[in-house]
């Protein structure tokens, strides 16, 4: 059983599935495994990633003066040539091999449920191996039951018309994000409802979305600047912030970019 990966595929690691030392150092600079999650509500907790290749969206940002921002993981979205495929068992070897005191997981992408069928077996297989906290770093327009029994913390990343600028795409899915936050909060787990701002459209476009879900608290809504880059970033942190205050949003900072700049497999 595989998973394509992308081109980052496990990181940071040290070592491979053997317990080989690898000759390349992580991206970070560090010369240990793991990292932070630089996002939500784990903001700053020491964690692993691992990253599938493949999205069912082409997402692009369109800013109030123009600027227009790619996705800044096209390489495990749309432009996958150097993914690559590997094998549940050794994924899961990996892991042990570099997790140390690590018990946070996070599985993103792309979006990682285009593979149920496989990430249902990886999820099940890392819970089996170590007491990991894993978390699901998703678009929501997908939901797979026996996937979601495994996650512990489901990340929704919505993605709002001004990801798509000139084209006519629906790319939320109401329905899928309730049973989402539904499966959270009869199981006694974790969600969080994640956006990007890039433009004034995007209040009222969460808003109303907002509006056709239930059970979730402000609490459980984020609000992070547009941003691929620190100077991009910088352009949208204001409003993004006056936006949270007004409404009663979290603020989600990007402190990997703070911390490693553009670089990935960090």
């Amino acid at each position: 059983m595989t998973l394509l990966l992308a081109k980052d595929g496990i990181f940071p690691i040290t070592r491979d599935k053997r317990g080989k030392q690898l000759v390349k150092l992580p991206a970070s600079g560090l010369t240990i495994p793991g990292t932070i999650q630089g996002e939500g509500k784990l903001n700053g907790v020491p964690s692993l990633f691992i990253r599938l290749a493949g999205c069912n969206l082409h997402c692009g940002w369109q800013t109030d003066d123009g600027h227009f921002s790619p996705c800044d993981t096209a390489y495990a979205a749309y432009d996958i040539r150097e993914a690559y495929p590997m094998e549940v068992e050794d994924i899961c070897q990996t892991i042990i091999q570099n997790c140390a005191s690590i018990r946070h997981l996070v599985i993103t992408g792309g979006e990682p449920l285009l593979q149920k069928k496989e990430l249902k077996i990886l999820c099940s297989k890392l819970k089996q191996i170590g007491d990991f906290h894993i978390t699901l770093e998703t678009n929501a327009t997908l939901f797979d039951a026996e996937v979601a029994e495994n996650i512990d913390l489901f990340s929704l990343s919505p993605k709002l018309n001004s990801s798509h600028p000139n084209q006519h795409i629906i790319s939320i899915n109401p329905a899928c994000i309730q049973k989402f936050i539904t499966h959270a909060k009869t199981q006694q787990k974790e969600f969080q409802l994640k956006f990007v701002y890039a433009c004034e459209s995007d209040i009222p476009e969460i808003k109303e979305l907002l509006s056709q879900l239930k059970e979730w608290q402000r609490e459980d809504i984020l609000l992070m600047p547009l941003g691929e880059s620190a100077d991009i970033l910088r352009i949208n942190t204001h409003k993004t912030l006056e936006h949270c205050i007004r409404n009663g949003w979290r603020f989600c900072e990007r402190l990997h970019i703070s911390l490693f700049g553009e670089q990935i497999g960090v």
